[in-house]
């Protein structure tokens, strides 16, 4: 009878070992999650963060604050969730800018991949190609004809060192062997601000951003840089329909949370924001920024990443893009 007992109690609680996992899931989360924006407010990370971060709090019953720690190029966002404690209530809205970093920075505070934690892909969006109307150009081509008879004369614009507009627009140099000067801003809206001023030539735009200057015919629009075209703007060719293939780029987003997380706390929380990614309200939210959801599990994003800093680092090195 003992002996019976001792087994039954030992089966029973290897029983429970095997059980904790699911169960210690379904508990999750408990209480508020933070959402770390690694930019200011208004701008198309912050909008995209926020509109997962109030389905995930629909869903869960518990508060998703979203918190905007901008500056030092995300650095500094991203930099408070790597020291964060692996609990899955402290989480990071990653975006290009994420893997451009460590392609463009000698030195970073962190390891990207190592001192992280994928967690879920929430979709991309492809970039636009806009010219002042000052500049006598009409289509791509145009623009890199008149680029390539004055070397290093036509100027772009960007959101600042390191910026997907900084490194797109140079991935569209190399593709489309032209030299172009650079003018570094503090964000896309003032870049934007001085191309309606004709104050610089040329600047790579998120769609959301420029949407309305085009539809009010203040700046031009000649390609998405995406593989296809946008829905938002279908009259709209491809860098590659233009006559410059090898340089698609897109902004994207995603969910990452610090190194060490427990793997049913990635799963649990990925599997509701591929479902919230499916809902009504963030599709429509996505396909009005001019963006496509795109669920990937963890292991996915994850390779995703890695290949695109890959892919950044390559460029940064031909184009001699260097931050530090």
């Amino acid at each position: 009878m003992i002996r019976a007992g001792a087994l039954l109690a030992a089966c029973l609680a290897a029983a429970l070992v095997l059980a904790s996992p699911p169960a210690r899931a379904q508990t999750y989360p408990s209480r508020q999650i933070t959402l770390i924006i690694p930019f200011t407010p208004g701008g198309s990370n912050d909008l995209v963060g926020r509109a997962i971060g109030k389905k995930l709090q629909e869903v869960w019953g518990q508060p998703v604050v979203v918190e905007n720690r901008g500056g030092g190029g995300t650095l500094i966002g991203a930099g408070a969730v790597a020291k964060a404690a692996p609990d899955g209530y402290t989480l990071l809205l990653v975006s290009p800018t994420f893997t451009i970093n460590p392609a463009v920075r000698k030195t970073m505070p962190f390891d990207t991949v190592k001192d992280f934690t994928p967690i879920a892909f929430l979709g991309r969006a492809p970039l636009l190609v806009t010219t002042s109307l000052r500049l006598p150009v009409a289509s791509a081509g145009e623009l890199f004809a008149l680029a390539k008879s004055k070397p290093g004369q036509i100027t772009y614009a960007s959101a600042g060192l390191g910026s997907i507009n900084q490194i797109s627009t140079e991935l569209i140099a190399l593709a489309a062997g032209v030299k172009l000067s650079h003018v570094p801003y503090k964000g896309g809206a003032p870049a934007l601000n001085d191309l309606v001023g004709g104050h610089v030539d040329m600047f790579v735009s998120s769609i959301p951003q420029a949407l309305q200057l085009v539809r009010s015919n203040q700046i031009k629009t000649l390609a998405v840089t995406s593989s296809k075209r946008s829905a938002l703007l279908p009259d709209v060719p491809t860098l590659a329909e233009a006559g410059t293939p090898g340089a698609d780029a897109e902004t994207w987003w995603g969910i990452a949370g610090p190194a060490g997380m427990r793997e049913d706390v990635v799963n649990a929380l990925n599997a509701e924001i591929n479902k919230a990614l499916a809902s009504p309200e963030v599709a429509t939210f996505l396909t009005n920024e001019g963006a496509e959801a795109e669920p990937m599990t963890p292991r996915q994003f994850g390779d995703m990443m890695r290949r695109e800093t890959v892919r950044w680092t390559k460029v940064a090195h031909e184009a001699n893009v260097s931050i530090d």
